[in-house]
């Protein structure tokens, strides 16, 4: 099928080099040119791995290509829209500048029985709002929301845990789900039955993003139908959920901390119950970047102009636990120097806010370099990826490269984001090699604490005795 995507950022980039890696036909539109050059080149505009194979593939077979000209979406059956929502800069709320940017941008180029999938994170209630603009188009608006790891984003968008298409006019409690297919030609032919069959454009309309996503439906990944809100709330309500399996136990780290009890062995107790799991509660510095922190903002902010604030005020907590870690991760390296931090030499191993990532959104590795430097630390920091991105934001750090000559003459070294490099293939004693100090705080408690103390090391962790 022939496939738009407006926005090629992180979602928007992945997402057209994916579609085409499964035999679309894809136009990626963004308003940056030196963006557009750089797919146009082959070439990610950031790290994700197996992205830039995909670019290079797609450009190369001629069914990708990136351009800044809006009207080359037109004759595409399908056009995705994946720009940013960034949180307001005087609140909370999300801000929709450029999602209706993209939808007034589009409408000129729209043709009677196009779709528009709204794929950004927006509040709910947004696509009931839009839905009348492009329909006066002739065209159908649905939401498919994603549902993008960074790191894993290309597998994700290929082979996704599941799929999820609002419609407009599909009342609440009648949507479908179907968990298995039996290979494309089948997904062709339901498709083939939908346009005679079916009047209603928004089942038109999933039925057509099931023969987009062909190999994952064929495959018998869950794909859910749901009205339009319903497929808003699904994005955000999975990324509140997440954020406050993290901030439980990472307020559970504070009880720790007071009472001497191990954080990591009472989060491997209460993962043994199904019903919980262990996956998500990894206590440490708590999360970031550019999800997680300000969609669970925009999701209270949003609650609150609904007369539902009280729904999830929770939410404020969870918010707060997040940003006390990393005051936290900071107190204990100000105590592991017994509180002589001016003028010693600390190295933060970590500048993304997650690994197999450059994003430093949010970062909470970049919150703590910065919040030592301000006590007068000596601030050394090092990443695989993201040394360009936190130099651009933060220039008065330091930042070295190779991740030995980092280490060296190190009073303190600050463990913030859990790159292979730092926590499975630096052993403690190649590590006191270099260091004029042997003081280590983990801050995403993967360190085995046991073989840093027999190594000579002092060892702190994150709710761990």
């Amino acid at each position: 099928m022939k496939l738009s995507v407006i926005g090629c950022g992180y979602l928007g980039a992945v997402h057209a080099a994916a579609m085409a890696s499964i035999g679309h036909d894809v136009v990626g539109i963004d308003v940056n040119e030196r963006k557009i050059e750089a797919l146009s080149a082959g070439q990610a505009p950031f790290f994700e791995p197996g992205l830039p194979e995909l670019l290079t593939q797609g450009v190369a077979a001629g069914n990708l290509r990136f351009t800044t000209d809006m009207s080359e979406a037109h004759g595409a059956d399908v056009h995705f829209v994946g720009v940013g929502t960034p949180q307001q800069k005087d609140g909370y709320a999300a801000d929709l500048t450029y999602v209706n940017a993209a939808i007034d941008g589009l409408l000129p180029y729209l043709r009677p029985g196009d779709i528009v999938a709204g794929k950004s994170t927006v509040p709910v209630g947004t696509a009931a709002e839009l839905a009348p603009r492009v329909e006066d188009a002739g065209a159908t608006l649905v939401w498919n929301p994603e549902f993008l790891r960074e790191g894993w984003a290309v597998q994700d968008t290929i082979d996704p845990d599941r799929l999820v298409v609002g419609v407009a006019g599909l009342s609440a409690g009648s949507g479908t789900q179907e968990e298995s297919g039996s290979g494309s030609q089948d997904v062709s032919s339901r498709f083939a039955r939908s346009t005679t069959e079916r009047e209603d454009p928004g089942q038109r309309a999933a039925e057509i993003l099931r023969r987009v996503y062909h190999p994952a439906v064929a495959k018998g990944t869950p794909f859910l139908v749901t009205d339009l809100a319903t497929a808003e709330l699904v994005k955000v309500a999975a990324n509140a959920f997440l954020a406050t399996k993290i901030s439980f136990i990472n307020a559970m780290a504070e009880i720790a901390e007071v009472t001497g009890a191990d954080v990591t062995q009472l989060a491997d107790a209460i993962g043994h119950d199904v019903r919980i799991g262990r996956r998500f509660l990894g206590a440490g510095i708590g999360f970031g970047g550019g999800c997680l922190p300000k969609d669970i903002r925009a999701f209270a902010a949003r609650a609150e102009e609904l007369g539902r604030s009280e729904s999830v005020s929770f939410l404020r907590e969870v918010d707060a636990i997040n940003l006390r870690r990393r005051e936290r991760a900071v107190t204990l390296v100000v105590d592991a120097v017994q509180g002589d931090i001016v003028g010693k030499k600390v190295t933060v191993l970590g500048a993304a806010f997650k690994p197999h990532s450059d994003d430093i959104r949010d970062s909470p590795a970049l919150d703590a370099a910065v919040r030592l430097r301000g006590l007068g630390a000596d601030v050394t920091v090092t990443d695989p990826e993201a040394i360009d991105n936190a130099r651009r934001q933060h220039p008065q750090l330091n930042y070295v490269d190779d991740r030995d000559e980092a280490l060296r003459g190190a009073d303190v070294v600050l463990l913030v984001t859990e790159w292979d490099e730092y926590r499975r293939q630096l052993s403690p004693e190649h590590a006191a090699s270099l260091t004029a100090g042997r003081l280590v705080v983990d801050g995403r408690n993967c360190l085995d604490a046991s073989a840093w103390r027999a190594a000579g090391w002092q060892y702190f962790g994150m709710g761990r005795p």
